[in-house]
Protein backbone atom coordinates (compact mmCIF):
# COMPACT_ATOMS: atom_id res chain seq x y z
CA UNK A 1 0.00 0.00 0.00
CA UNK A 2 2.92 2.44 0.63
CA UNK A 3 4.11 1.59 -2.76
CA UNK A 4 1.38 2.80 -4.25
CA UNK A 5 1.18 5.92 -1.89
CA UNK A 6 4.57 7.36 -2.71
CA UNK A 7 4.12 5.94 -6.71
CA UNK A 8 1.28 8.56 -6.58
CA UNK A 9 2.84 11.00 -5.09
CA UNK A 10 5.76 10.89 -7.41
CA UNK A 11 3.22 10.80 -10.22
CA UNK A 12 1.98 13.86 -9.12
CA UNK A 13 5.45 15.69 -9.38
CA UNK A 14 6.66 14.19 -12.45
CA UNK A 15 3.66 15.20 -13.83
CA UNK A 16 3.63 19.03 -12.87
CA UNK A 17 7.00 18.82 -13.86
CA UNK A 18 6.29 17.89 -17.27
CA UNK A 19 3.36 19.97 -17.48
CA UNK A 20 5.73 23.07 -16.21
CA UNK A 21 8.57 22.74 -18.74
CA UNK A 22 5.88 22.00 -21.83
CA UNK A 23 3.96 24.78 -20.55
CA UNK A 24 4.00 27.41 -18.07
CA UNK A 25 4.41 28.12 -14.56
CA UNK A 26 -0.01 28.37 -13.79
CA UNK A 27 -0.15 25.26 -15.54
CA UNK A 28 2.56 23.23 -13.68
CA UNK A 29 1.14 24.60 -10.25
CA UNK A 30 -2.53 23.68 -11.67
CA UNK A 31 -1.34 19.82 -12.82
CA UNK A 32 0.76 19.67 -8.52
CA UNK A 33 -2.41 20.95 -7.21
CA UNK A 34 -4.57 18.46 -9.21
CA UNK A 35 -2.20 15.48 -8.79
CA UNK A 36 -2.12 16.27 -4.83
CA UNK A 37 -5.59 16.66 -4.74
CA UNK A 38 -6.14 12.70 -5.69
CA UNK A 39 -2.79 11.73 -3.13
CA UNK A 40 -3.25 13.34 -0.24
CA UNK A 41 -6.59 11.80 0.03
CA UNK A 42 -4.99 8.49 -0.63
CA UNK A 43 -2.92 8.26 1.97
CA UNK A 44 -4.96 9.71 4.31
CA UNK A 45 -6.67 6.55 3.66
CA UNK A 46 -3.94 3.99 3.45
CA UNK A 47 -2.95 5.31 7.50
CA UNK A 48 -5.77 5.28 8.34
CA UNK A 49 -6.66 0.88 7.02
CA UNK A 50 -3.07 0.36 7.97
CA UNK A 51 -3.89 1.96 11.61
CA UNK A 52 -7.34 0.01 12.08
CA UNK A 53 -4.86 -3.56 10.94
CA UNK A 54 -3.13 -2.66 14.11
CA UNK A 55 -6.04 -2.62 16.43
CA UNK A 56 -7.22 -5.46 18.58
CA UNK A 57 -9.41 -7.31 16.97
CA UNK A 58 -8.07 -6.07 13.17
CA UNK A 59 -9.78 -4.31 10.82
CA UNK A 60 -13.48 -4.08 10.14
CA UNK A 61 -15.43 -3.40 7.09
CA UNK A 62 -16.90 -0.76 8.65
CA UNK A 63 -13.83 1.23 9.30
CA UNK A 64 -13.15 0.33 5.41
CA UNK A 65 -16.37 2.44 4.14
CA UNK A 66 -16.27 4.95 6.78
CA UNK A 67 -12.69 5.63 5.24
CA UNK A 68 -13.72 5.57 1.72
CA UNK A 69 -16.41 8.37 2.60
CA UNK A 70 -13.90 10.37 4.45
CA UNK A 71 -11.11 9.96 1.46
CA UNK A 72 -13.87 10.72 -1.17
CA UNK A 73 -14.88 13.62 1.45
CA UNK A 74 -11.52 14.91 1.49
CA UNK A 75 -11.02 14.52 -2.10
CA UNK A 76 -13.83 17.43 -3.20
CA UNK A 77 -13.18 19.44 -0.33
CA UNK A 78 -9.07 19.79 -1.70
CA UNK A 79 -10.69 20.16 -5.37
CA UNK A 80 -13.42 22.72 -4.01
CA UNK A 81 -10.37 24.77 -2.32
CA UNK A 82 -8.17 24.47 -5.61
CA UNK A 83 -10.94 26.34 -7.13
CA UNK A 84 -12.24 28.70 -4.82
CA UNK A 85 -8.63 30.19 -3.95
CA UNK A 86 -6.34 29.77 -7.32
CA UNK A 87 -8.10 32.35 -9.87
CA UNK A 88 -4.96 31.59 -12.21
CA UNK A 89 -6.22 27.38 -12.42
CA UNK A 90 -5.48 25.65 -15.77
CA UNK A 91 -8.56 23.25 -16.31
CA UNK A 92 -6.91 21.32 -18.54
CA UNK A 93 -3.88 20.61 -16.46
CA UNK A 94 -5.52 20.09 -13.07
CA UNK A 95 -8.08 17.44 -14.50
CA UNK A 96 -5.41 16.07 -16.59
CA UNK A 97 -3.03 15.37 -13.82
CA UNK A 98 -5.69 14.22 -10.99
CA UNK A 99 -6.82 11.44 -13.52
CA UNK A 100 -3.00 10.36 -14.24
CA UNK A 101 -2.50 10.39 -10.39
CA UNK A 102 -5.64 8.35 -9.75
CA UNK A 103 -4.87 5.56 -12.44
CA UNK A 104 -0.80 5.47 -11.89
CA UNK A 105 -1.47 2.43 -9.53
CA UNK A 106 -2.08 0.72 -12.73
CA UNK A 107 2.01 0.82 -13.24
CA UNK A 108 1.98 -1.07 -10.42
CA UNK A 109 -0.87 -3.34 -10.87
CA UNK A 110 1.06 -4.30 -14.61
CA UNK A 111 4.68 -4.88 -13.29
CA UNK A 112 4.29 -8.23 -11.61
Amino acid sequence: MARIVLLQFAAAFIVALAVFLLSNFSAGLSALLGGLSCALPNAFFAFRLYASTKKPGGANPMSFFIGEFIKIALTLALMGAVVMFYPGLNWLAFLAAFILVMKSYLILLFRY
